[in-house]
């Protein structure tokens, strides 16, 4: 799968680590059945390039690139009150002198706080133009391209990037992710049978499965629901796959089949705590010293840990988590990720 003919900006300057995590290995192993004690390790995503690191980096380095190509001075993207995505692409603007606008769409009621901290004092810190808020459920693309009309209004000519920066040119950056694994599995030596994701706007895990089915990689690619369960998750991570090898013009049909989702461990809602995240985001920090976030990677090494202990892994088998950042999420949510605040299973 050849990515050389789209323009691209580089914003990391090496492939993000693969560590073995031997120390939550053996707690887990502990929990797991007989003959079903898996080998952890985990893909360091949360070390790319742009402040502090995150997949929608590597998506990023695709889109801002077509955004420079059509000459936009400003980027208008879209999320939720706590936003990663939102956070890199206004750190991409700022990286490339670009302004940058915000629609944020309140998706749990009264979520949105002007005196928030984590991702909303950054936003705020690294000096976002504009955020419009709009309540659950409002048509983003709509809002987005009314910024880009107010935009043209102005003289100025607007980016619209997809929520999550999901779509076929962001999915590139997965793609050239899966190389990157791939390369890397090569020089370590080391045959990973699962690799596990998070899956919700889908631009990761369909960038991913776009990159599994293009590259023939046998490993088992499983997504974890941060926000819908499979039967709502997986036509979201197809469409996006099989848009990737569209825009490719790889002639290439991606099979349902290929797409495997996992949900149950993203309620009682998308972005509210509950205890099987806790307990995930605890474990990993009180054993390796790994930070997750509460929104996406706690839920998705919550539904790894579950998974582990259904006896979904064999002995022996490798089992490599993508750590997709998420850090400053944490400080809004202190006292759920201490314990301190009772919460649903």
């Amino acid at each position: 799968m050849d990515l050389s003919r789209f323009p691209r900006r580089r914003y990391s300057h090496a492939p993000t680590p693969i560590e073995r995590l031997p120390h939550f290995t053996a707690a887990l192993a502990a929990q797991c059945p007989a003959g079903h004690r898996p080998e952890i390790w985990i893909k360091r995503d949360d070390m790319l390039g742009l402040f502090p690191g995150g997949n929608k980096t590597r998506k990023l380095e695709f889109l801002v690139a077509d955004a420079l190509a059509q000459g936009a001075d400003t980027l208008v993207t879209c999320g939720a009150p706590q936003s990663n995505h939102c956070r890199i692409t206004l750190s991409a603007a700022v990286k490339e002198g670009l302004r940058c606008r915000f629609v944020i769409e309140e998706r749990v009621p009264h979520s949105f706080r002007e005196d928030a901290s984590g991702n909303h004092f950054l936003f705020r810190l690294m000096g976002v133009e504009s955020m419009r808020v709009v309540p659950a459920g409002t048509d983003m693309a709509a809002e987005m391209q009314r910024e880009v009309e107010a935009l043209a209004g102005e003289g100025r000519k607007g980016y619209a990037i997809p929520g999550g920066g999901s779509n076929a040119i962001g999915g590139l950056g997965y793609v050239a992710c899966v190389q990157e694994l791939m390369a890397q599995s090569l020089d370590m030596g080391v045959r990973f049978d699962h690799v596990i994701v998070g899956s919700g706007s889908s631009g990761t895990h369909g960038g991913m499965l776009a990159g599994f089915v293009g590259h023939r990689y046998d490993a088992t690619l499983t997504g974890i629901g941060v926000s819908r369960d499979p039967q709502d998750q997986v036509p979201l991570v197809l469409k996006e796959a099989q848009a990737v090898h569209d825009l490719l013009g790889t002639g290439v049909q991606v099979p349902v089949e290929a797409v495997r989702c996992v949900g149950g461990y993203w309620q009682p809602k998308y972005s509210v705590p509950n205890a099987r995240m806790v307990e995930a985001t605890q474990w990993l920090a009180r054993t390796e010293g790994v930070i997750l976030d509460p929104v996406y990677t706690g839920k998705i090494m919550a539904g790894l840990i579950g998974l582990a202990r259904e006896g979904h892994f064999r002995d022996g088998e490798q089992v490599l988590f993508m750590h997709t950042g998420g850090l400053p999420g944490v400080f809004a949510y202190e006292r759920e990720l201490l314990g301190q605040v009772e919460m649903a299973p």
